[in-house]
């Protein structure tokens, strides 16, 4: 069986996940994942690239999405003729994109099936937009499965109309909730404090609004200044109030920048605990690294973010409110040397991106 396995962003967690899937499915006994990246791709210029069956021209600014926009009636004949020469079985979109209904119709054109891997049900603050949550619900509503990482964009999905009812009857395309794999950013590292020094704590991702960057910053105020406790902000997004204020604390350090992929095991390994202070997730990339990582998570119980830490050793969950977040890292700094709590059970049993694949493989409707 060939899969392709398709996602055109350049950079970020898209093409990492679209990799991953396709490199769990030629683990798989009779299976050949191929992969189809952006040429503009990030990865596809490192030191070690992935296997890339098909890169695909994409496009600059505004402009350039128009463009192609303007140019699928040539552009989709040409991209079935690639698609088909790679005789998939059936395709896996591993995040949607603006302009991934070039493949689509592609891929309607030589009859190839394909599952949609939905990240986010509803636009968040800063991140998705609303007209490119409308572009994934066109998509949606075409694909043969939908693969969510919780339950809460399932019912999401569902209650929009896109998602078939939870029974199985009814209008809409059949879902499947497959957990969140581990994202393993290089060797496990050495376990948290380690270093016998100071409470290490990291935010990494995007800084935007539904971050809870705000909410972070009050909860360290609340906690006053330590000599126990170092806090890094990493990542990239505009300038604000919240930054500003966690700027201003001490024992704070904030670096707006993009992480490039090679630097973001050594970041992680850094750390003793993550904190995610989300007012609202679908589910957490760097929940997952943490986990990979063997890290301590210090999490918001908003959406789907409850699902992924709730079963973690080292999760720790929270209100989103300042208070209740200060509380839960004094309860970490205090406790930092008590033995881990036995895991939970983790319910489907996801545990690495091999049984990601072979979970959607399971989940495909029989054509």
């Amino acid at each position: 069986m060939n899969v392709l396995i398709w996602q055109w962003g350049r950079r970020g967690g898209g093409p990492r996940i679209a990799v991953e899937i396709a490199e769990a499915m030629n683990e798989l006994p009779g299976v050949r994942g191929l992969l189809s990246l952006s040429d503009r791709a990030e990865m596809l210029a490192a030191a070690n690239p992935p296997a890339c069956a098909l890169a695909v021209p994409t496009y600059e600014g505004r402009a350039g999405f128009l463009g192609r926009l303007a140019a699928a009636p040539a552009i989709v004949p040409w991209l079935a003729w690639r698609v088909r020469r790679l005789k998939p079985d059936l395709a896996v979109c591993a995040m949607a994109g603006p302009i991934d209904l070039l493949m689509v119709a592609a891929l309607r054109l030589i009859r190839v099936p394909f599952a949609l891997v939905v990240h986010d049900a509803d636009p968040h603050p800063g991140d998705i937009h609303r007209t490119m949550v409308r572009i994934q619900r066109v998509i949606a509503r075409r694909a043969a499965l939908l693969v969510t990482m919780s339950r809460h964009v399932a019912d999401r999905l569902r209650e929009q109309g896109v998602a078939r009812a939870a029974d199985g009857r009814g209008p809409g395309v059949p879902v499947a909730v497959i957990r969140h794999p581990p994202r393993h950013f290089g060797p496990v590292p050495p376990p948290p404090f380690a270093h016998g020094g100071r409470l290490r704590l990291l935010f990494f991702g995007r800084l935007l609004p539904y971050k809870g960057l705000d909410l972070l910053g009050e909860a360290l105020a609340r906690l006053g200044p330590r000599e126990d406790l170092e806090t890094r902000i990493v990542g990239s997004g505009p300038e604000d109030a919240a930054i500003d204020a966690l700027r201003a604390l001490p024992g704070v350090t904030v670096e707006n920048r993009w992480v490039p992929e090679e630097e973001i095991g050594a970041l992680i390994a850094w750390s003793d605990a993550l904190v995610l202070p989300y007012r609202e997730a679908s589910q957490s990339g760097a929940a997952a690294a943490a986990v990979a990582a063997d890290r301590f998570i210090v999490a918001t119980a908003v959406g789907g973010l409850a699902e992924q830490v709730r079963d973690h050793p080292r999760g720790r969950l929270c209100a989103p409110d300042a208070a209740d977040l200060a509380a839960a890292l004094a309860a970490l700094l205090t406790a930092r040397g008590a033995p881990l709590p036995q895991a939970t059970a983790h319910g489907p049993g996801i545990e690495t991106w091999r049984d990601f694949a072979r979970a959607i493989l399971d989940a495909m409707p029989e054509r």
